[in-house]
């Protein structure tokens, strides 16, 4: 199914894309200053201008989706975007296990993908202006578990890499993994600075590791096209892999059992 490769080039170029629509909104209904602005105020007057920016224009990604009607369209882009993150991880988890078989370092970053799609479906419909803790909880929950996703998954590149594309493929994702983990911190970090100019640079990281995130996603169609019905067989057989076990371990028992009676006749 050649068409499966479609997806993970899906997922960045609507998200990326309905994020950008989101920002243009917010801009457009000055609920945010635009990203090259780095003139803030400390507060605006009723007779001020109308660009006047202050803290709360700051464009973060949270910021740019907190007012409607941007929020609106910020939750349904969040809220495809977490679906989408879990159908491509559940995907690369079969894919995984069609090629190399099972693997700890596949169950955890199919553990990590579906708790980061659970953190961004908190981040979009809980706007942070309106419920603060549960926006802060998903985004504590969304943001290292993508960065350990990406992590578990450029190793997993390495160990499956049989060919020079492959290399050049784990090659592409350490890299988007190293600079999406330098802006995270930077954004963490001047995140809570007072500073104006500081936290513009945080949002400005936020941007850039966002989209980082999404751009890995997309470097799966190099995999993802081909995935075939074979790849859901392995996954349906994965899913009953304890339920064979058990099966196979007590039927393995059994002719020792009878061995043992059959010994115990003949005394």
């Amino acid at each position: 199914m050649p068409a499966w490769g479609i997806l993970p080039v899906t997922l960045p170029a609507v998200t990326i894309s309905g994020m950008w629509i989101v920002y243009a909104m917010a801009l457009s209904n000055n609920h945010i200053c635009p990203v090259h602005n780095w003139n803030y105020n400390q507060s605006c007057g009723l007779d001020g201008p109308i660009s006047c920016c202050t803290l709360d224009h700051i464009p973060l990604v949270s910021k740019c989706g907190t007012f409607p009607p941007e929020s609106c369209f910020f939750s349904l882009i969040c809220s495809l975007g977490s679906f989408m993150v879990m159908l491509v991880g559940l995907l690369r988890y079969a894919h995984v296990i069609e090629c190399c078989g099972p693997s700890l370092l596949n169950t955890l970053g199919l553990a990590a993908g579906w708790i980061c799609a659970a953190g961004l479906t908190m981040v979009g419909n809980f706007q942070v202006d309106y419920a603060k803790v549960l926006h802060y909880i998903g985004a504590g929950v969304a943001f290292p578990t993508s960065m350990l996703f990406v992590f578990l998954q450029s190793l997993l590149t390495y160990r499956m890499a049989k060919t020079r594309g492959h290399y050049w493929t784990a090659h592409l994702r350490s890299i988007l993994s190293t600079l999406a983990f330098i802006t995270l911190v930077f954004s963490g970090v001047f995140f809570v600075q007072e500073s104006f100019v500081l936290q513009h640079v945080a949002a400005l990281c936020e941007w850039i590791f966002i989209i980082n995130i999404l751009v890995f996603y997309g470097t799966f169609t190099f995999e993802f096209g081909a995935i075939s019905t074979d790849t859901f067989l392995v996954l349906l057989k994965a899913s009953r892999a304890p339920k064979s076990y058990k099966s196979d371990s007590s039927t393995a028992s059994m002719p020792h059992g009878h061995r043992h009676s059959e010994g115990l006749a003949m005394v």
